[in-house]
């Protein structure tokens, strides 16, 4: 069962929804999460202090919206277009992450995002 967050970025709110994994459980248990996002290309992250393993469904290309965790740098990351590690168009990480939700609704707003900006991740027990 999927579980309703709110990722705030600097004045931006988000709605997005966490899947039942591992991963996902570790960062509920340590919720909320802040730190400052930091931008590469077309994703967002930010270093927390969750600590997970790469899980066996663990993938570099993700879907747009997609929400992952990086376990080398503990990293919550919000994917929406392509990195600089993309050939065309794709959405590639940097190396595989956990996928752990995605954003529900409108990501255009993302791309105004720069680095340095507050990021918090926190229960949304609106939805």
């Amino acid at each position: 069962m999927a579980t309703p967050i709110t990722i705030t970025l600097g004045s931006l709110q988000l709605d997005a929804e966490l899947t039942d994994s591992p991963t996902t459980k570790a960062i509920l248990s340590a919720l909320p999460l802040s730190g400052l996002g930091q931008r590469w290309g077309d994703e967002i992250y930010f270093s927390t202090s969750v600590q997970a393993e790469l899980e066996p469904t663990a993938r570099d290309i993700l879907e747009q919206g997609e929400l992952g965790f990086w376990p080398p740098g503990n990293a919550f990351c919000i994917f929406w277009g392509p990195t600089p590690a993309s050939i065309g168009q794709e959405i590639r990480a940097a190396s595989q992450v956990n996928i752990i939700g995605r954003i529900l609704g409108d990501l255009s707003e993302l791309s105004q995002l720069q680095s340095g900006v507050q990021a918090t991740i926190s229960l949304n027990e609106k939805i």
